[in-house]
């Protein structure tokens, strides 16, 4: 038993909108990513201020760029990311001016950044306050907000 069958006429096709493509919206994976890309740049960071001996502000935006770029993209629009970023970032531009001033003390005192390293964190902040100066705060202030407008910018 069959049945002839008839296509309809072009005509009357209507046309489907093809489904939109999903967002990245893994949050888990957003903040694995801005972790990654915090301790990263962060390092990268501190490099450049141990081998010139100055922090250079756009590298602090750099930081917060790629933190808040690394976040959105992987996780999507999530209102958490952009904030996560902000204190991410934060904290990869301190820890980069840390590891800039361990690197210049084992200049000065002809040892390595590890020997620097190993006395503490306390003693690296203390030296760290005792260097730091209004420009210090603004280029945290730079890369924290850098990393929300990359992270909201992203993640849409």
């Amino acid at each position: 038993m069959s049945q002839n069958f008839t296509p309809p006429a072009p005509d009357s096709y209507s046309p489907v909108a093809a489904p939109a493509p999903a967002r990245g919206g893994n949050i888990g994976l957003g903040i694995v990513a801005a972790v990654v890309a915090a301790v990263v740049t962060g390092g990268i960071y501190g490099a450049i201020i141990g081998a010139s001996g100055y922090q250079i502000g756009y590298a602090a935006v750099a930081v917060g760029a790629v933190v808040g770029l690394a976040a959105g993209k992987v996780g999507g629009a999530n209102p958490v990311l952009p904030l996560l970023s902000v204190l991410l970032s934060l904290a990869a531009v301190f820890g980069g001016q840390l590891f800039g001033i361990a690197w210049i003390l084992a200049d000065e005192l002809g040892t390595t950044v590890p020997d620097v390293l190993s006395i503490g964190v306390p003693k690296l902040v203390e030296a760290w306050q005792e260097v730091s100066s209004p420009m210090t705060f603004l280029f945290l202030a730079i890369g924290g907000y850098a990393a929300f407008q990359s992270a909201r910018k992203a993640g849409h």
